[in-house]
């Protein structure tokens, strides 16, 4: 996938009590099944005691693959909802297992869905998202003098700096849209009258943060 939403870090946990029940949601990031299906058997070991462990996730541009249960829940009351708040807020590659400790009083089926739906969609507002876009890593180096006025054009036209280091020159590495690279090349050779180095580096992810 080019571009899509997904949590701000790897895993993440998140937790709130109704009506005495405990309700415990864990996030993660995940490329296919198999890892869903480790970090799934993962929750349900640390969580064995609890009286359900329900799941849901969603992998894809499309979510070509998701898959839920209710693991002992009422059909339809946890599984469904929590994987209707994953594709709601459109997040892609994401597993989530929402583990409940039964408290003694009765939710109800209508209770059920807003408390498993509530949590992850609770959870995912304290995790936070991010918007991962695919880019092509270059590293321009560039000499001492004309450093300053790299490091302000890179600032200017809103390209990221992921690293910078020093030697001989300056090394900036910076994140770029693949079809935008030669354009890119072209216009800093023209301002630094060819005293730069253009290196492609290896494809990266950059993550920008979702209000």
């Amino acid at each position: 996938m080019d571009k899509f939403l997904t949590i701000r870090s790897e895993q993440g946990e998140w937790q709130q009590t109704i009506k005495k029940s405990q309700f415990i949601v864990n996030f993660m990031r995940i490329d296919d099944e198999l890892a869903a299906k480790n970090f799934i058997n993962q929750i349900c070991k640390e969580h064995y005691k609890a009286t359900h462990n329900v799941f849901a996730y969603v992998i894809g541009d499309n979510d070509e693959i998701k898959r839920y249960s209710d693991n002992g829940e009422p059909s339809g009351t946890a599984g469904i909802p929590i994987l209707e708040v994953l594709q709601r807020r459109q997040v892609h590659n994401v597993a989530a297992v929402v583990t409940r400790y039964f408290g003694g009083i009765k939710l109800g089926a209508g209770g059920l869905i807003r408390a498993y739906a509530g949590t992850v969609a609770q959870g995912l507002n304290a995790l936070g998202l991010v918007e991962r876009i695919f880019q092509l890593e270059v590293i321009l180096t560039i000499d001492y003098k004309n450093a300053d006025a790299l490091t302000y054009w890179i600032k200017q036209n809103q390209y990221h700096m992921l690293d910078t280091t020093f030697d001989t020159a300056v090394h900036i590495t910076i994140a770029i849209d693949e079809q935008k690279i030669n354009a890119v090349e072209q216009t800093l050779k023209d301002k630094f009258s060819g005293n730069i180095l253009f290196q492609i580096g290896q494809p990266t992810y950059l993550e920008l943060p979702v209000q």
